[in-house]
């Protein structure tokens, strides 16, 4: 599979982002994905699973991110968005996204890493 993200930019604190992911691969609707950040210096880090719609589109998050952000998948355009409220300065990062295996409910990247999304929260 590859991941395309997009979305990142510029933002002041407060303020409010959508990431989009394209999947390029069969049975999309079959994996669970994920959403990871990552700061220079500093291992990738999971902030956002969703699991397979077999499993319910179930949501987990970490602990840094819940009640702001939001995963969520349309399985009819093989995309991934990560809705990104109240944004602070430590949510700098790149986000990628990347998939479990399929039928898992797990969001252990399994697939290359694609280019990342550079998002930016700065006054």
């Amino acid at each position: 599979a590859q991941f395309v993200e997009s979305g990142g930019e510029l933002v002041q604190p407060g303020e409010s982002l959508r990431l989009s992911c394209y999947a390029s691969r069969s049975g999309f609707s079959s994996y669970p994905y994920g959403w990871y950040r990552q700061i220079p210096g500093k291992e990738r880090e999971l902030v956002a699973c969703i699991t397979p719609i077999t499993s319910g589109s179930t949501t987990f998050y970490s602990d840094s991110v819940k009640g702001r952000f939001t995963i969520s998948r349309k399985n009819a355009e093989d995309t991934v968005f990560l809705q990104m409220h109240l944004l602070r300065p430590e949510d700098t990062a790149v986000y990628y996204c990347n998939s479990g295996n399929r039928g898992s409910t797990q969001c252990v990247a399994s697939g290359a890493w694609g280019q990342g999304t550079q998002v930016t929260v700065s006054s």
